[in-house]
């Protein structure tokens, strides 16, 4: 191959991508609403958006129980439960009269 083919080449290469460019059209509505989907499922999602004004104590559990209900959730993660056979149906484990 010798240099002219590869000048033509290029610049043919260079006019195509100038006549393509020109076929590139802008988005100025989408770039306008960039972004609105994510804010509007996010708005959506939210439950309470003015739950942060509420000073009410929250009604149900006390400090107490919460606690215990918590430390007893990370305790179970600590060790794993024992496998069940699944193959035992009550078999053995009862007593005859």
């Amino acid at each position: 191959m010798n240099t002219f083919q590869i000048v033509v080449r290029v610049a043919v290469s260079i006019g195509a991508c100038a006549a393509l460019g020109g076929c590139l059209s802008s988005t100025p509505v989408w770039d306008r609403n960039f972004g609105y989907a994510v804010t509007q499922i996010r708005q959506m999602q939210t439950l309470n958006p003015d739950a942060s004004d509420n000073t009410d104590p929250v009604a149900g559990v006390d400090g107490r129980t919460a606690d215990a209900a918590q430390t007893a959730y990370y305790k179970s993660f600590t060790a794993p439960t024992p496998p069940t056979n699944v193959f035992t149906i009550g078999v053995g484990a009862g007593t005859s009269n």
